[in-house]
């Protein structure tokens, strides 16, 4: 019986070792990343690309109106070579603006990926350094949505990687 246990012993020993080692905590990348003072630069950036856009958007479809406009006024003497311009000068207008809305849209994204990188990369390392500095073994995402579950017990780590970003 006493060959049992410490056979028994020998075999529980090293997982007990290995539970009290597991160190998990959790975050919420969302809460950290809007946290980040970055950010309110970064929308600012964002807000006067974006009423540029909307300036020069309504620019286009201003010579847009003034053309049908002038269109819809036109004698009815004109002739059929005139209105044909005339539509081609609309058609081109209108070509003009989903072009520049297409070319808008893409240069705003690369903008807000380019301006995002290193904040999202800062983020990045701040929580592995937090987890290489306390030991744990997993720093669980709850923003993401893989987490159905976290004990009371489980260690948040929001404040230790505010700390390391410098964030209240």
């Amino acid at each position: 019986m006493l060959k049992k246990l410490i056979i028994l012993f020998f075999v529980i020993a090293p997982l007990a070792l290995v539970a009290q080692e597991s160190k998990i905590a959790y975050i919420n990348s969302q809460e950290l990343f809007g946290a980040m003072p970055e950010l309110g630069a970064i929308e600012t950036q964002m807000n006067t690309k974006q009423e540029q856009v909307k300036k020069n958007a309504t620019a286009l479809e201003t010579e847009y109106n003034n053309k049908m406009e002038e269109f819809k006024k036109s004698d009815d003497e004109i002739t059929e070579a005139i209105l044909l311009d005339r539509q081609k000068q609309i058609q081109q207008i209108e070509e003009r603006y989903q072009a520049f809305m297409q070319n808008s849209e893409k240069e705003i994204r690369e903008l807000q990926q380019k301006l995002l990188a290193p904040v999202q990369e800062k983020l990045q390392k701040a929580i592995q350094a937090v987890g290489e500095e306390k030991g744990y073994i997993y720093i669980l995402d709850l923003a993401s949505g893989s987490v159905a579950y976290h004990s009371p017990t489980a260690i948040d780590a929001n404040p230790l990687v505010k700390a390391k970003l410098g964030i209240n």
